[in-house]
């Protein structure tokens, strides 16, 4: 359990002052700063506790009394000692929220009396949605980012991403029925239980960005370094984008990027070709839809994100992921197949220019296989595949030395590893780390962030929320992590060795 002093470290890490600072003026004093707010959220959600305010008021009133006066739970009236009340966390907590809020503001004939006043004061202090949206991205990435150590930030460059759903407290009765929370927006979601369908929720999807080790490194904290949270009307992989261009931007180094084919089945222009730009190494599955043949270029065959032979064997190119089921001889056997395909692959000849070109070369002339068109090839020795039914009219890429493959051929599903090679399959499962980082949030017995676990509406509350219990999951991972480190450390344990009376 993380201390008192710990927490503080992580909140002053995160640059609470500027938010501080924002928060609209004038009217009485708040006794309760912004920085204790969110300490009370934290101490919150460390105690297993519901995150609602009436527990962080709990949280704050139970500290020592040396913390409660520095940190102006209680203070000195002149004619007394004034306790924190209920009122004044409700209070702070709005403000920081009006103060974040990027809501477009709407006509105020279609608010409720409490939001209209909240709009109104937001209008008087000059809150405009672009420069609320900034302060909310700033802060919630600031608070993630404070929970890693300054040691662990850099061991690895590899992340993997995903979502999952997050309801929101409102829950209107059915698709036309107008809910308490006007962020949220209806979504779908198939549940992990054995028989379980998909169905409709009311909330938002949340994202998160979990730190896993590079291929053939040493393992890592699966850490979550960003967290965002979008309604469900909102695309989720091109919401992502931004916020990984925006890590980009501050210096961390993006390596391999792993995610589902909910990713990368979008448009290329929507996540696969902003991701290269940026010098993302994507290892993803691909989509139903998009695996198999589709199409050509100069003659090639476009398959599972590669340009293979004309000549390849059909049964090859129709070559599918394997079963995580599956035994140790047919993992073999798959094995066996993929590498045979990855013969017929057109190998590449330059690098990727400064637009995305790059030339290939036929796989015959590069001493993969054995084609009658390549007469040097038939020399190769007799282990490597040979065309035994060359094309009798030619192709582009069987006449060339080389071709041009452009930016737009097999944006949506060229990746870094063969798909489904063997190496993409080793590569692909530390995707499972994000998995384990969603199931860590909504673990009863931890944070448990399912529906009720705040009761607030609005996609900044909840945001502000969420993100609070990143930070504390991070710590516990960390935590475990570091403990595992020293145990293994210690070298393998001694089995106990069973009496000779019970032996």
């Amino acid at each position: 359990m993380a201390t008192v002093r710990e927490l503080e470290a992580i909140i002053d890490a995160g640059d609470i002052g500027v938010i501080e600072a924002a928060m609209p003026k004038g009217g009485r004093p708040r006794q309760l700063p912004v920085r204790t707010l969110l300490l009370g959220i934290l101490l919150t959600l460390t105690d297993h506790r519901p995150c609602h305010l009436t527990r962080v008021h709990q949280a704050l009133l139970g500290l020592p009394e040396s913390d409660k006066e520095r940190l102006h739970v209680t203070h000195d009236m002149g004619q007394g000692v004034h306790a924190l009340t209920y009122r004044q966390v409700e209070r702070t907590f709005s403000t920081l929220i009006a103060t974040m809020d990027p809501t477009p503001v709407p006509s105020l004939g279609a608010l409720n009396e409490p939001q209209r006043r909240l709009r109104l004061g937001q209008a008087r202090n000059g809150i405009d949605a672009e420069g609320s949206e900034s302060r909310l991205v700033a802060f919630c990435d600031a608070l993630t980012e404070a929970s890693i150590p300054e040691d662990k930030k850099m061991i690895s460059k590899s992340v993997a991403v995903d979502w999952t759903d997050h309801a929101s407290w409102s829950r209107p009765s059915n698709p036309d029925t107008v809910a308490v929370d006007a962020d949220a927006a209806w979504g779908h979601r198939k549940p992990n239980t054995p028989g379980a369908k998909h169905e409709a929720f009311f909330g938002y999807y949340g994202q998160a960005v979990t730190m896993v080790p590079d291929e053939r490194k040493a393992p890592v904290p699966e850490l979550i370094r960003r967290v965002v949270l979008h309604p469900c009307n909102v695309d989720p992989p091109s919401a992502l984008v931004a916020t990984i261009r925006d890590m980009a931007d501050k210096g961390i180094l993006i390596g391999d990027v792993i995610a589902d084919c909910g990713y990368s089945h979008r448009l290329a222009e929507r996540w696969a070709t902003p991701l290269r730009r940026l010098g993302a190494r994507l290892v993803q599955d691909l989509h139903p839809h998009d695996r198999g043949m589709q199409g050509t270029h100069q003659g090639a065959t476009c398959c599972n994100g590669n340009l293979y032979c004309p000549a390849t064997p059909l049964s090859l190119l129709e070559l599918g992921p394997l079963a995580p089921s599956a035994r140790t001889e047919q993992r073999a056997a798959h094995d066996r197949r993929s590498a045979e395909l990855a013969r017929y692959k057109l190998g590449p000849l330059s690098a990727e220019d400064s637009e995305g070109y790059y030339r290939v070369g036929c796989p015959a002339a590069l001493g993969k296989l054995r084609c009658p068109l390549k007469a040097a090839s038939m020399n190769l020795d007799f282990d490597r595949p040979e065309v035994m039914d060359p094309p009798t009219a030619l192709r582009r890429c069987c006449t060339q030395a080389s071709i041009t493959v452009g930016p737009s051929v097999n944006a949506k599903t060229r990746q870094k590893h063969d798909y489904p090679s063997a190496a993409h399959r080793l590569s692909y499962a530390r995707r499972t780390a994000v998995e384990r980082s969603f199931s860590t949030l909504k673990d009863p017995a931890t944070t448990d962030v399912r529906r009720g676990w705040c009761r607030l509406f609005g996609r900044t509350k909840n945001l502000v929320m969420l993100v609070c219990a990143v930070v504390i999951r991070n710590l516990r991972v960390l935590a475990s992590f570091e403990k595992r480190v020293a145990n293994n450390a210690l070298g393998p344990r001694r089995k106990r060795q069973r009496p000779e009376s019970l032996a």
